[in-house]
């Protein structure tokens, strides 16, 4: 469903903007922690609900899309659509030119298995040649379809109820839930965080991330974090896929840190977590509260990093273009059928992807 056809396709014109993309962040996996650090208040933020709750920004996504949606599998499982947008207006402006609008730079499809004990995470992306339907957007207006553009217009063209949308048809699967994630937040997050522990098993030098680590133990801050799930340059093939495999990686990392960071003993660091954990993310109108979204985070507080497996949606480099990938269509499916199943997805389902290749994921690991 929703699987690339041959035909006219959507291209940018020549070669890839190597500074512009290098700029775009990739900040989805913030949304992952902001929930886990929310549901760590418990009952105790008491009289800052009124405030918290006056911090979280929603969406409707449901009476933008209507019913014209996939079916929903009451199975006890639930899907979670998590992005990172670039937009740079505001506090973002110092990560890039604002131009106008924003991109999904990341797109991570969180399924929650039944029993909420475990969970996988498909990365779709952004350079990922799909079929984008017709969406409307929040005034009611139609953001027309194209063929074979880019993932990430989506979420540029048509906002998020788009990006939900496409995802919804590529996959055949309905989403329970969007979050999403701005730049300043994250980086704010990791330092409230007091940081996050890892291990670069070689060292990471990327100007244009601003990234440089020996190899060895770390803690990083929010500036170095937000280095690491920007950097391409510095370690792997220099893709965005690899650039993936660094992310997922930090993301665990990221999920330990949540569920040991002590912050019962000092109130101030509670309410600053949960400060910034609500400023940081945008959600769908369900969760759009602090006791929906502590009641959302507490059915994920069971999950760690070794119960979460990670891939990217299998996908091949385009051959007319370097620069693109296009999904492999029977692998994908199997990826996508599995979850709708709730069931792991198959080992078979993922190899000869160039999305599971290189080294890159290897090079960070959690202290």
């Amino acid at each position: 469903m929703g699987e690339p056809q041959k035909g006219s396709r959507i291209r940018g014109s020549g070669k890839r903007r190597r500074k512009a993309s290098a700029r775009r962040k990739t900040l989805a996996i913030t949304a992952w922690a902001a929930a886990g650090v929310v549901v760590l208040g418990g009952g105790g933020l008491g009289f800052l609900y009124f405030k918290l709750d006056g911090n979280l920004k929603s969406v409707d996504i449901n009476a933008q899309l209507g019913k014209d949606r996939p079916r929903n599998v009451d199975n006890g499982s639930m899907d979670i659509l998590v992005l990172g947008s670039d937009s740079r207006a505001g506090a973002n402006s110092k990560y890039g030119k604002d131009e106008g609008g924003a991109r999904s730079d990341t797109a991570m499809v969180v399924h929650v298995y039944r029993g909420h004990k475990k969970a996988s995470v498909v990365s779709i992306p952004r350079d990922t040649l799909i079929n984008r339907p017709d969406c409307t957007d929040s005034k009611g207006g139609t953001v027309p379809g194209a063929q074979q553009a880019m993932f990430n217009t989506a979420y540029e063209s048509g906002g998020p109820a788009c990006a939900v949308k496409t995802v919804e048809q590529m996959s055949g699967i309905r989403m329970d839930h969007y979050l999403e994630v701005d730049f300043s937040g994250f980086q704010k997050l990791i330092d409230d965080l007091g940081g996050v522990p890892v291990t670069t098993s070689k060292a990471i030098n990327d100007d244009k991330s601003h990234l440089n680590l020996a190899a060895g133990s770390h803690t990083l801050n929010g500036t170095q974090a937000l280095g690491l799930v920007r950097t391409r340059h510095g370690v792997g093939d220099g893709s965005d896929l690899g650039r993936i495999q660094l992310q997922q990686a930090f993301i665990k990392a990221l999920i330990n840190r949540v569920k040991h960071v002590g912050v019962f003993t000092s109130p101030k660091k509670l309410y600053n977590l949960a400060d910034t954990a609500t400023k940081t993310v945008t959600t769908d109108s369900g969760i759009n509260s602090v006791n929906s979204l502590m009641s959302f985070a507490n059915g994920l507080k069971g999950i760690g990093a070794g119960s979460t497996k990670m891939v990217t949606m299998p996908v091949e480099y385009d051959p007319a273009d370097l620069n693109r990938v296009i999904p492999l269509e029977a692998k994908a499916r199997q990826v996508w059928t599995a979850l709708k199943q709730d069931k792991p997805i198959p080992a078979s389902a993922t190899k000869g992807s160039a999305g599971d290749q290189g080294e890159a994921g290897k090079v960070v690991t959690s202290s």
